[in-house]
């Protein structure tokens, strides 16, 4: 082996090593970014609709932001917590009577098999082997507020998740304030022959994220409204509190819509075992509204994300990432589909003679 192919290979291996040590700090970074291009993407809309300067779109922007987010804690949060407290607070109480209900189809599941006049003793031992074997009504409901109370428990620590926000926060309005700077920096960590091209890709990278998120931020809406009107017409409870959850989880596809429905099924079960089915009935087809019309409708100028590319980079993101790398998974699968698709497969393997990467 060469001393040149050494020294590459070796600072290949020095480079996995630093981003699999700094890997929070590496996703942190890209949600930043994330952040940063939705900042830049509104400053622009409104530079170029009032025809001001830049920095002072900027402010308008930021302004508008944090009125919004005000009167969204004033208004929205206060109700949403009341809600999900009593949605926490019900879910023991529909837990113990989805598993009361499981014994009793059990005990006429065996009854039909066995007869009637069943042996008490057999009857017994069916019982004891299949129903109390396990866990009751109150051990599942404990099991339950136990869950819930470490999910609280990891959400009490609130220190190291405002640190981390703040540091988001922080490196998306750097990145929004001089956007260009900071594009033109990391060109210059490419060799200079491909830097024109990098930079093209770039901004191809930017332009898909953009369009990403606003895709998902009106699909998600829709998804929300969705949600409170079928949860209305059906009397379900907490309407505003599961229409925000099915909105927010919305984001993350596939494993995201399937936790929502839990939360609205649980709360109709304890009115009446058809509403809960009705639900379930509902949230599909607002799922294949959503997939079926709304995204496609609104989303033409996205990169098409391949459906297995998104479900493999959800189950590699979140072993590397943790929870954060499953909700980042489909932005990040976005710049992976666009870095592939523009330096594998067009520079390097479909390489034309006639293309110039200076």
């Amino acid at each position: 082996m060469k001393i040149s192919n050494l020294i590459s290979l070796t600072f290949i291996i020095i480079a996995i090593i630093l981003f699999w040590s700094l890997k929070e700090i590496v996703i942190q970074i890209f949600a930043s970014i994330i952040l940063a291009m939705a900042l830049c993407s509104l400053t622009g809309k409104i530079e170029k609709l009032l025809s001001i300067p830049r920095f002072l779109a900027l402010t308008i922007t930021i302004t508008s932001l944090i009125l919004l987010l005000i009167i969204f804690i004033l208004i929205v949060v206060p109700q949403f917590t009341n809600e999900f407290q009593q949605l926490i607070t019900d879910l023991p109480s529909a837990a113990r009577e989805i598993w009361e209900l499981l014994q009793s189809l059990v005990r006429e599941f065996s009854t039909i098999i066995y007869g009637s006049n069943i042996d008490p003793k057999l009857e017994k031992g069916i019982l004891e082997k299949v129903i109390f074997s396990m866990p009751d009504s109150a051990t599942l409901a404990n099991g339950v507020t136990d869950s819930l109370s470490k999910i609280v428990g990891l959400a009490s620590n609130l220190g190291v998740g405002i640190i981390q926000l703040l540091f988001i926060l922080s490196v998306s309005l750097m990145i929004t304030v001089q956007p260009n700077s900071y594009r033109e920096v990391f060109i210059l960590l490419i060799p200079s022959f491909y830097r024109r091209r990098a930079r093209s890709i770039l901004i191809m990278c930017g332009s898909a994220l953009t369009n990403w998120m606003f895709g998902v931020l009106i699909s998600s809406s829709f998804v929300a409204l969705l949600a409170a009107i079928g949860l209305y017409i059906l009397g379900i409870k907490l309407v505003f509190a599961n229409a925000i959850i099915a909105g927010l989880l919305n984001v993350i596809p596939n494993v995201g819509p399937t936790i929502s429905t839990i939360f609205p099924m649980s709360i109709a079960f304890l009115d009446s075992p058809w509403k809960s089915v009705a639900v379930l009935g509902m949230y599909i087809i607002i799922q294949n509204i959503e997939s079926y019309l709304i995204t496609p409708s609104i989303m033409q100028k996205q990169v098409k994300l391949l459906p297995g590319l998104a479900l493999t980079s959800q189950f590699i993101f979140a072993i590397i990432f943790g929870p954060i790398g499953l909700i980042l998974a489909l932005p990040l699968s976005v710049v992976l589909q666009v870095l592939i698709k523009e330096i594998l497969i067009e520079d390097i393997l479909e390489s034309k003679s006639s293309y110039k990467l200076t």
